[in-house]
C-alpha cells in the first residue's frame, strides 16, 4: 500500500474532530456535543434517548431480563477467520487479542444509542457547555457544574477523560460482593478470586448543582475483603480529589493497624495480585492525569462493548463466564457506535510502566470502553474493555463497572467489579441518607471501626 494510500485510508477512517456543540434538544439528549444524527450508511442509528426498561423490574431482578431489545440475535461473529475484513472498525487491542487467543469471537448486534440522564443532570451539561474549563496547566478540571458531562465536546483529550471521570453514577454505587479475579499463571489452574463489599460515593452526584471546588473529591472508596484468606479481613477507603494526590488509608489484619498509603496510586500494584493490577487501572482509568501528555486523536467507527448486560449477570456461574484464556463470547456483546480516541503519553522525566495509553470513549456516554496499554520499548502490553448498561435506577444514565484487562505478554488476565457468581446485583443510588454515602466514612477511624467489628 502506497504511503498515499495510507493516509487516505487513514482519512476515511478517523474524522479530525471539530465537533460544534448543539445545544437544541437538550431536554431529549444525554449530551450537547454528539452528532445525533445516523451514519451515512445506517449502521449506527440516530440517537433515540432513555428507554424504559418492561413492566415489572425492581432490584434484584437480573436487568437483562428486562431490556427492551433483550430478543436480538448477533449480526454477525468476528474472529480469527475475517479479522482482517473488520480490522478498519476493530481496535489495535482487539485485533491482537483475536489473533493471539484461540477461539476468540466478538459477536456483534443491532446498535442503540439509549444512554440518557436525569434532567437536571443534562441541564448542567449544557450549562457546562460553554463555562466548564481546566485550569492553566490542562490537566486538573477548575470550573464545571456537576453533576452534569464537563465537556459535552470536548476539545482535548484530557477534556475527553474528564467526561469519563466524572461519568454519572448517582450519589453513590453499591456491591454487597464485588469480584476481582486474576486467571491462573501459564500451566496453571490456580486463580486468584477475591470477594469483598464495595461502596463508592461521589459527593457531586446530589440532585442540583454543584461545583469540583464544593465537592472536594472525584469520589471516595470502600471496600473490605472477605475473600480469599490471604486478603480476608483487609480493607481500604481512599478519596480521589480533583487536584491533589489520593488520600489512602488501609487495614492490615495481622497488625490489626490502619496505615495511610501516600504511594498507593498511579501505577503501584494493588495488594494481593501478583503485581497484575495497577491502582490506575480500575474502570480503565482511575486517578489525576498529571503524569501523561494527553492527546486527542479524532473520532472513529468501532465496534465496542454495549450494552453488556451479560457481563451484570449475577445469577450465572463464574466458570461459565471468565475461562482461563478469556470472558466467553456469549457475556459479551458488541455495537458499532462512534468514539473519541484519545492518547496518553508519559511525560519526559516521569515515572510510569506504560509508555503510552490509548482510549476509546463513547461520544453518546463520555465513557471510556476499551483501551490499550504499551510497555517501555512501545509494545502492546495490556488489553482493556470495560461494559456499559444504561442504569434503570438512574433514569437511562449509562455507566460501566465490570471490566477486564488482558496482559498480551504472558496471557493473564484481570476481571474486577464483577457480581458473576455472586447472586447479588450491584446497586445504584440516586439518592440516599446512609452513613456510608457521606465524607465521613471514609477516614482512617472509619475504616479501624468498620475492619474491627
Amino acid at each position: 500500500m502506497s504511503s498515499k494510500t495510507k493516509l487516505t485510508t487513514l482519512g476515511l477512517a478517523m474524522t479530525l474532530v471539530g465537533v460544534t456543540a448543539t445545544l437544541q434538544g437538550v431536554a431529549t439528549a444525554q449530551t450537547a456535543g454528539m452528532e445525533k444524527g445516523a451514519s451515512p450508511d445506517g449502521k449506527i442509528p440516530a440517537y433515540a434517548g432513555a428507554q424504559a426498561p418492561l413492566g415489572g423490574w425492581s432490584f434484584g431482578k437480573f436487568r437483562g431480563d428486562f431490556w427492551k431489545h433483550k430478543g436480538e440475535k448477533a449480526l454477525f461473529s468476528i474472529d480469527a477467520s475475517n479479522v482482517d475484513k473488520y480490522a478498519a472498525n476493530l481496535t489495535a487491542g482487539q485485533i491482537e487479542l483475536i489473533k493471539q487467543k484461540k477461539g476468540y469471537r466478538m459477536d456483534v448486534y443491532p446498535s442503540h444509542r439509549e444512554c440518557s440522564a436525569p434532567d437536571f443532570v443534562r441541564a448542567n451539561t449544557e450549562k457546562n457547555a460553554t463555562q466548564a474549563k481546566l485550569d492553566a496547566t490542562g490537566e486538573y478540571l477548575e470550573t464545571a457544574a456537576l453533576p452534569g458531562m464537563p465537556f459535552p465536546a470536548p476539545k482535548s483529550g484530557a477534556e475527553a477523560m474528564w467526561n469519563h471521570l466524572m461519568r454519572y453514577r448517582g450519589v453513590g454505587t453499591e456491591w454487597q460482593k464485588a469480584v476481582t479475579a486474576v486467571s491462573p499463571r501459564p500451566g496453571s489452574d490456580e486463580w486468584i478470586v477475591a470477594e469483598s463489599k464495595q461502596v463508592v460515593f461521589s459527593p457531586w452526584g446530589k440532585k442540583g448543582v454543584s461545583t469540583p471546588q464544593q465537592a472536594g473529591s472525584i469520589f471516595n472508596i470502600y471496600f473490605g475483603y472477605e475473600t480469599p484468606a490471604a486478603l480476608a479481613g483487609q480493607g481500604m477507603v481512599q478519596r480521589i480529589f480533583f487536584n491533589k494526590q489520593p488520600e489512602t488509608y488501609y487495614y492490615f489484619t495481622g497488625q490489626r493497624r490502619v496505615r495511610r498509603m501516600p504511594s498507593y496510586a498511579y501505577d503501584a500494584p494493588q495488594i494481593g495480585f501478583e503485581n497484575q493490577y495497577l491502582l490506575d487501572e480500575p474502570w480503565l482509568f482511575n486517578g489525576l492525569l498529571d503524569r501523561f501528555t494527553w492527546k486527542l486523536v479524532g473520532k472513529k467507527e468501532i465496534y465496542i462493548p454495549y450494552n453488556d448486560f451479560g457481563m451484570f449477570n449475577f445469577k450465572a456461574k463464574f466458570g461459565d463466564v471468565f475461562k482461563t484464556q478469556g470472558v466467553a463470547p456469549e457475556a459479551r456483546r458488541y455495537e458499532l457506535h462512534r468514539v473519541y480516541v484519545v492518547e496518553a503519553t508519559v511525560k519526559s522525566g516521569v515515572r510510569h510502566v506504560a509508555s503510552k495509553k490509548v482510549f476509546y470513549i463513547d461520544e453518546d456516554s463520555g465513557l471510556a470502553v476499551a483501551g490499550e496499554d504499551y510497555d517501555a520499548q512501545g509494545k502492546l502490553w495490556k488489553v482493556k474493555e470495560a461494559y456499559p448498561i444504561p442504569v434503570y435506577e438512574l433514569q437511562g444514565a449509562c455507566d460501566v463497572e465490570p471490566f477486564v484487562q488482558y496482559d498480551v505478554s504472558n496471557g493473564r488476565y484481570v476481571a474486577d467489579q464483577s457480581t458473576i457468581g455472586t447472586n447479588t446485583d450491584i446497586r445504584w443510588y440516586e439518592e440516599t441518607n446512609d452513613p456510608r454515602f457521606k465524607d465521613d466514612f471514609y477516614t482512617s477511624e472509619s475504616l479501624r471501626s468498620v475492619s474491627e467489628r
